[in-house]
């Protein structure tokens, strides 16, 4: 979910549409997403239409919670202790880990929910919304499935052996457009070389690297993640990653304001010096989110205990499953201070 202007700075949004109607992904992607009337401004949220990590399981809040508390560990504790959600559709993550802090820690800590959408009604007043993320932050930046909301050119290879942006109507109907030039061809034989074999696709990551580098410069001390559907050098999706959802299901990429448009993201273009990958079934490991079942004999002597303990084995177990949410990526990034999950 993209917000306010992060990674726009390359957008040329006086590109004209051809006769046909089509233009270059990005500019439909942004306008569809983020425009008047783009998906991210609809009432019902992002929640309405797909499933996230914070939306499976309140572990996922309290497995972020514990990081900041590592993070507040490394500063040595300081007066004010920031905690920034990017992207973050209707600020569910933020309130969530705020609520699960120890007293000591909330007691210290400030809220900022960082979207493009006004603020929804009855959001915790702990929590300060904004269309940018604030400068200077002293603590932990926290974009989940934010980066994959960036928009990006698609490139596909013409029957030349010529990478070429691709240009797309409004209905969603493709052609190819102009040669990739200039950074975006620099990007691809960087990050996604494509060879010349006619229909190899790629999404070419430039604004999310400059969008997650800009997140990443305003936080003065502490702790920057994202965490998405990600890709790596050696193995990047041959045809590419575009996709849309509708109401919890995958449909086609339209850039009419009806569905999400996302596309996984090269997680290893956008690290920045001192940054460590790895997946969230490690990262979440690594906070004490491990999916192991309750014993039997608690059956016995607390059958509620058990019951409960069961349910957050099998909502751990989903957020660190193979094949699913715990093959997202996470990306680390300190700023002033140690790996705290390597502490």
């Amino acid at each position: 979910m993209l917000s306010g202007d992060c990674g726009r700075d390359v957008v040329d949004r006086a590109v004209p549409h051809a006769p046909d109607g089509a233009r270059p992904w990005r500019g439909a992607i942004e306008e569809a997403l983020y425009g008047p009337d783009g998906f991210y401004r609809r009432p019902e949220g992002p929640a309405g239409h797909f499933r996230t990590s914070v939306h499976a399981s309140p572990l996922f809040a309290h497995a972020v919670a514990g990081l900041l508390c590592l993070v507040d560990e490394a500063l040595g504790r300081p007066a004010e202790l920031d905690v920034v959600d990017m992207g973050a559709g209707r600020g569910e993550l933020v309130t969530a880990v705020l609520g699960a802090l120890p007293a000591g820690t909330a007691a210290r800590a400030r809220g900022y929910a960082v979207e493009v959408a006004g603020r929804p009604s009855g959001l915790d007043p702990r929590v300060e919304w904004l269309a940018e993320p604030p400068k200077g932050i002293t603590g932990l930046l926290f974009a989940n499935e934010w980066l994959d909301n960036v928009p990006v050119e698609v490139a596909e290879v013409d029957p030349e052996g010529v990478p070429r942006l691709v240009l797309v109507r409004p209905d969603g109907t493709e052609r190819l457009g102009e040669p990739v030039g200039g950074a975006e061809a620099e990007w691809l034989a960087r990050w996604w070389p494509l060879a010349p074999e006619e229909g190899l696709r790629a999404e070419i990551g430039l604004p999310r690297d400059r969008a997650w580098a800009g997140a990443v410069a305003g936080v003065g001390r502490g702790l920057a993640v994202a965490v998405d559907y990600a890709h790596l050098a050696g193995a990047r999706p041959p045809f590419g990653t575009l996709t849309g959802f509708r109401e919890g299901r995958e449909t086609a990429p339209v850039p009419d304001g009806s569905c999400d448009l996302t596309a996984h993201v090269a997680l290893d273009a956008c690290a920045l010096p001192g940054a460590r990958l790895l997946t969230q079934r490690d990262a979440l490991r690594a906070l004490g989110v491990t999916g192991g079942r309750p014993p039997l004999s608690l059956a016995t002597t607390d059958p509620t205990a058990y019951v409960r303990a069961l349910a957050g084995a099998g909502e751990a177990a989903e957020l660190t499953a193979p094949g699913g949410l715990g093959d997202f990526g996470w990306l680390i990034q300190p700023v002033g201070i140690p790996d705290p999950l390597l502490a």
